[in-house]
């Protein structure tokens, strides 16, 4: 995890001024002795500069209707419907919404700062999916600590201008060395057997969780891995239940031989040393396995205490800088160096052309690491365009999303509304001014009231 400071929990509030999440969209009338009459489904935004890993088209115009994008081009060229609604968007840059792809939402009560055994909740689930809403993502996925059945139902009645979400259900382990923390512990599967591996993929399989999540660390030697043949007989099973498996890893020897037993993404960038050209050559030879950044806090980069401050009361703002102030050089140059393992593994696969999808591993905290993480990634060598392909395009691309990751026609209407070009700085994704989530905008002001009363 990037932090540990606990923050403070909130509630949501969501407008949906002008598209209805149920597709059947209104517009919103004052007072009238008149019946309401009915409005046209359509709302067409001009004047935008789009941009995407691909580049950008100044002058646009993109029609949204039932929360899909079905008209893209420029402006003047884009005809709408009678009775359409239009939104003036000069002077603005627009995005797809950001995907993350690895979280651990629900855990972080973050109103009271409440993180262990009895924090998790479906409700904390979905108030940490706005959260992540208010910095401008649309979809997230949560790697192995779900408990129980709420997750799922999230995932199958996604909320109007609330994140989808995707759901590893229950990571694998050896017993009790899964996930770090000892809450998280008896979340996982602790598999002592290859029957017992087999087993609870069948019971992931049953549920349809969107992948399977297993643990390949000793943690510093304080654990036992899971061994190669339960890893071996997890991969296999899953790909017999058409699942793919991602593995939490830290060293590299471990990630070679999972490429070798058939992994189907990494959860995190290999962390004990520089990756060598032999471990390249065999992530090109699988050019389907995925990586997934979550670089760890990097203390050269100044926190951004604003940003942060949109959702966090002062009080828990004033303990971050405090813990940042505490650090010793000796903290500080460890953190440097593990910081710099993974920025440069994280260029190295990158200039060779691997797979690589944003990832925060965020829990313990919510919604803000998503835009430090975009910055981290350029600091490790990545171009903004590269940044925003990772972190949208690639991001649904492996999560099955066909229908988000850019704005174009039969797409699903997620983009955030920004005020500057994230391909000139990409510090200019966290200049949000609207945040669009299948065609429904996020009211950020009543949530920013919300969060830092």
């Amino acid at each position: 995890m990037r932090y540990s400071i606990k923050l403070s929990t909130f509630n949501v509030c969501l407008t949906s001024c002008l598209i209805s999440s149920l597709g059947a969209l209104l517009l919103l009338t004052g007072c009238s002795s008149n019946p309401p009459q009915a409005q046209s489904s359509a709302v067409l935004f001009e004047g935008a500069r789009l941009v995407s890993g691909e580049g950008a088209v100044e002058n646009s115009a993109f029609l949204v209707e039932n929360g899909k994008f079905t008209k893209v081009g420029k402006k003047g060229e884009v005809e709408a419907p009678a009775g359409a609604a239009h939104v003036d968007l000069t002077g603005k840059t627009v995005m797809p919404a950001l995907i993350d792809t690895h979280s651990h939402l629900g855990w972080l009560i973050v109103r009271t700062g409440q993180l262990d055994k009895d924090s998790y909740s479906k409700e904390n689930v979905i108030d940490n999916l706005k959260r992540d809403a208010y910095y401008g993502v649309a979809a997230n996925r949560n790697l192995g600590i779900d408990p129980g059945d709420g997750v799922y139902e999230i995932r199958a009645n996604p909320l109007p201008g609330v994140p989808l979400l995707r759901t590893a259900g229950r990571g694998m382990g050896m017993p009790n060395a899964g996930p770090g923390r000892d809450y998280w512990k008896p979340v996982a599967y602790g598999l002592t057997t290859e029957v017992d591996a087999r087993k609870a993929v069948q019971e992931l399989a049953a549920k349809k969780a969107d992948i399977v999540k297993i643990w390949v660390d000793d943690r510093g030697g304080t654990v036992k891995k899971l061994t190669p043949a339960l890893y071996r007989a997890v991969i296999d099973e899953a790909h017999k239940n058409n699942l793919q498996v991602i593995a939490h890893i830290f060293y590299l020897a471990d990630a070679k031989d999972l490429l070798k037993a058939g992994i189907d993404g990494f959860a995190h960038l290999v962390r004990d040393k520089d990756i060598d050209d032999e471990f390249v050559k065999m992530m090109k030879e699988h050019p389907n396995v995925y990586i997934t950044t979550n670089l760890p806090e990097n203390p050269d980069a100044a926190p951004d205490y604003a940003l942060i401050s949109e959702t966090v009361p002062a009080a828990e703002v004033q303990k971050l800088k405090d813990a940042a102030a505490k650090m010793k050089p000796a903290d500080v140059k460890k953190a440097r160096d593990f910081f710099g393992i993974q920025a440069r593994n994280l260029a190295k696969l990158n200039a060779a052309g691997i797979k690589i999808v944003l990832g925060t591993d965020s829990a313990e905290t919510v919604g803000w690491p998503v835009q430090t993480e975009l910055s981290d990634m350029v600091v490790a060598g990545m171009t903004p365009a590269q940044v925003l392909t990772a972190a949208t395009k690639t991001a649904a691309e492996v999560l099955k999303l066909d229908d988000m990751g850019a704005i174009a026609a039969g797409k699903s209407a997620d983009f955030d509304v920004l005020d500057a070009n994230p391909l000139d700085d990409i510090k200019n994704t966290r200049k949000i001014a609207k945040v669009y989530i299948r065609g429904v905008e996020v009211d950020r002001s009543a949530l920013r009231a919300e969060f830092v009363k």
